[in-house]
């Protein structure tokens, strides 16, 4: 294997695939990278066995050939180096890499290509297209309130359903519920549902950041793994196997209080209350007061040894009866809160033991539902 490139496209390369270098694993191969010479091109790929992200680079390719490196000291030498040619030979006795960069010369042992996993491709199945942008909103959207603890591995996941035109996304920890649902770039061949890690859906977000074509993803028939091709990048992940909530059961159909909120200045009532929530169980309470245009939405928290705190902020009351208050994690508000962005947020109550809905104002097709905190008011 010979070949040069430029140590800024490597250096990009390296950090794309680096993030499905295994960090603790039982195999240590998987926190070696892959290069090998593809049509002309380097191709860098990387497995931790739950997702798979491979990139190609423009590089002047003299001998084709393939092996793996130890990813993490590659990254970092390559990073430490100038701007300038990068000259890379594959060296046979000790089995390694030779590179070269300006005055700078490293070599670096390796093992044979073969001996890494393969990295899975995906041939056929459902294949869907979503614009780059609308995708990238989907995922920001749910993939927070996905579990991160590993006791129901589908809650760790996030629910993907096609049909027609439409896509939904899905995700709950039991706590919340985030539902999302968009526009496919393209009619979808049949109605698909799987679930797919929220880890990998946030390496698909990172990996697009830059992209305008629309994304295309395929699942496997066996709805066993997903592939999705991005500019030069193609990212594969194992799909998580059981059966998801019925999310739709858990939206509340109706409710007694509903009010019109700006998203900014309930954010920063929120973030204040959540200063003191952090010595409280990370409780803060809502409370509805007033009429007409003296609305005023009422958010306090407190902390018996540190102390208490009280904001106000306006409101538009849509309908109110009963017991208009209610309590929430103040991570879990503030989270939700932060992907709505700037406008008018819908807050939905019922009473204070039952769930509370937000929408943003004047955008259908999102909702997120968040279960409350039982405290004494």
């Amino acid at each position: 294997m010979r070949l040069s490139c430029l140590q800024e496209n490597l250096s990009r390369g390296l950090s794309i695939v680096g993030r499905a270098v295994a960090t603790r694993t039982t195999l240590p191969i998987t926190q070696n990278v892959l290069l090998s010479t593809d049509q002309g091109r380097l191709k860098l790929s990387a497995t931790n066995l739950e997702v798979a992200i491979s990139t190609w680079i423009g590089a002047q390719i003299e001998e084709e050939g393939s092996i793996t490196i130890p990813a993490r000291l590659l990254t970092e030498f390559v990073n430490s180096l100038p701007a300038d040619r990068i000259d890379i030979d594959s060296v046979a006795q000790p089995l390694g890499l030779s590179l070269k960069c300006a005055r700078f010369e490293a070599s670096i042992n390796g093992t044979q290509a073969e001996d890494f996993p393969p990295i899975p491709s995906v041939e056929s199945g459902v294949i869907g297209k979503i614009e780059a942008e609308a995708l990238r909103e989907a995922i920001s959207h749910v993939v927070f309130a996905a579990a991160t603890e590993d006791s129901r591995p589908v809650l760790t996941g996030v629910k993907v359903e096609m049909s027609g035109d439409d896509f939904t996304f899905a995700a709950a920890d039991g706590f919340r519920l985030a539902v999302y649902k968009g526009k496919l770039a393209q009619p979808a061949p049949e109605e698909v549902g799987f679930i797919i890690p929220a880890r990998a859906l946030t390496e698909v977000n990172r990996l697009s950041s830059g992209q305008t074509e629309p994304i295309e993803f395929t699942v496997t028939p066996s709805k066993s793994q997903a592939l999705f091709k991005l500019e030069n990048v193609e990212l594969v992940s194992q799909l998580v196997q059981g059966t998801f909530p019925n999310y739709s059961q858990l939206i509340p159909e109706d409710h007694q209080t509903r009010v019109i909120v700006d998203q900014a200045n309930f954010l920063r009532a929120t973030k204040t209350a959540a200063i003191f929530a952090r010595d409280g169980s990370g409780i803060i309470r809502l409370q509805v007061g007033g009429e007409g245009d003296d609305a005023k939405l009422q958010i306090s928290s407190r902390a018996e040894e540190v102390g208490e705190n009280q904001g106000e902020i306006d409101i538009k009351v849509d309908a109110s009866e009963g017991d208009s208050k209610i309590a929430f994690n103040a991570k879990y508000l503030s989270e939700v809160l932060d992907v709505l962005g700037q406008g008018e947020v819908a807050l939905e109550m019922t009473s204070p033991s039952s769930p509370g809905v937000l929408r943003p104002q004047g955008r259908d097709g999102y909702v997120h539902v968040v279960m409350p905190m039982f405290v004494q008011w």
